[in-house]
């Protein structure tokens, strides 16, 4: 409370005067409501209707709360609560504070006006005149703090709901909900449906940086399993996206659309178990596929290359290596030499030697199951 207004029973303006100030307070506060209306554009749709009928009667009762102040006989506690409620409305209602506090400022000046000329006539003296305007203006000042402490802690609760519906949300996508619970979800949140998702895994100390550098529609989680976090990217211009995190220790799934954000982070998720080199997945497909089953993998390599487990070891790596070089070069033999560091003649030497293990080396079916076999290398 300001220090005119703390001083309750401490009368600013006489009966008589208060009296006089009174039976004009209707007239004044319609003079109020009308000068808003005119000069603080956000209110001339607010002022109107059932609505206008409400502050009306606000502003009538402020002005008669802030008479029984001028008299000594109340406290600012009841108004100042109001006007602090009334700074909370405003956040529902969509407006900032700076309509509100204009509308301050006018109600204030017009006020003034019209209880200073019910005042002189009522006999209230030049310098008491002067006392009046420090107490009508002190009493606006504490209007203004509390509606501007209920707008900034409606916002502050607003933007905290938000963040546990977006977190909520986000949570939900990694589960794979279906799309009638995530559109419900995207609603509560106020979150903007994108057209896909690209799903980043990350330390979960290195989330919320990274966070604060995307796109503002990303969501985010720091507390996944493994002590790891997860980004969320709207609609992602994926080479952009792998230049921002370049300094990170980041895993990037593929774009899905963004109902199915969990394929996205499934598959990061299972690079990261692969291997610590990932970056993109979308640059390691191969891996990816071949590692999919494990098992099935093993199963494959170990009845596909069967014929080379008679050699001694030594000779079945070299032998699977050519075999490698030379599918993956498609026969030609030269590459595949030098991408061995040998002679031509002994890839040569060597395919003969393996045209005799496998004599279906031909079949299409045989060329399939042995390039998946050794295409990457043994495992």
């Amino acid at each position: 409370m300001s220090h005119a207004i703390r001083r309750a029973g401490e009368p600013a303006l006489d009966e008589p005067t208060v009296a006089a100030l009174r039976a004009a307070l209707t007239a004044t506060a319609e003079e109020v409501v009308e000068a808003i209306i005119d000069e603080v554009p956000s209110y001339a749709n607010a002022l109107s209707g059932r609505m206008g009928g409400t502050i009306r009667r606000a502003v009538r009762t402020a002005l008669g709360h802030y008479l029984d102040l001028a008299s000594g006989k109340a406290t600012g506690g009841d108004a100042t609560g109001a006007a602090y409620e009334l700074g909370r409305g405003e956040v529902r209602d969509g407006r900032s504070m700076d309509a509100l506090l204009s509308a301050y400022r006018v109600g204030a000046r017009v006020a003034w006006r019209c209880l200073a000329a019910g005042a002189v006539p009522a006999g209230l003296p030049a310098a008491e005149v002067a006392k009046f305007a420090e107490l009508t203006f002190a009493y606006i000042d504490e209007l203004s703090a509390a509606s501007a402490a209920g707008h900034a802690d409606e916002l502050a609760a607003r933007g905290r709901d938000r963040e546990r519906h977006l977190e909520h949300l986000a949570r939900e996508l990694l589960a794979g909900a279906s799309p009638d619970v995530l559109l419900a979800s995207a609603q509560r949140a106020g979150w903007q449906v994108p057209v896909s998702l690209t799903v980043v895994l990350l330390p979960a100390a290195e989330a919320r940086p990274a966070y604060r550098t995307l796109d503002p529609g990303a969501l985010v989680l720091d507390d996944l399993p493994e002590n790891a976090g997860a980004l969320l990217v709207p609609d992602a211009d994926r080479a952009h996206l792998l230049r921002q995190l370049t300094d990170r220790t980041a895993v990037v799934g593929p774009a899905r659309p963004w109902t199915r954000a969990c394929a996205s982070y499934e598959r990061a998720v299972r690079a990261r178990s692969l291997s610590a080199d990932i970056r993109d997945t979308e640059s390691h497909l191969p891996e990816l596929v071949l590692s999919a089953d494990a098992d099935a993998f093993a199963d494959l390599r170990a009845r596909a290359l069967a014929p080379l487990r008679a050699l001694p070891a030594a000779t079945a790596r070299r032998l699977e290596e050519t075999l490698r070089e030379w599918l993956l070069h498609q026969g030609r033999r030269d590459e595949a030499a030098a991408a061995l560091y040998v002679h031509p003649q002994t890839v040569r030497y060597r395919m003969s030697q393996l045209r005799e293990l496998f004599p279906d080396l031909a079949s299409p079916h045989r060329v399939l199951e042995l390039t998946l076999a050794v295409g990457l290398g043994a495992h």
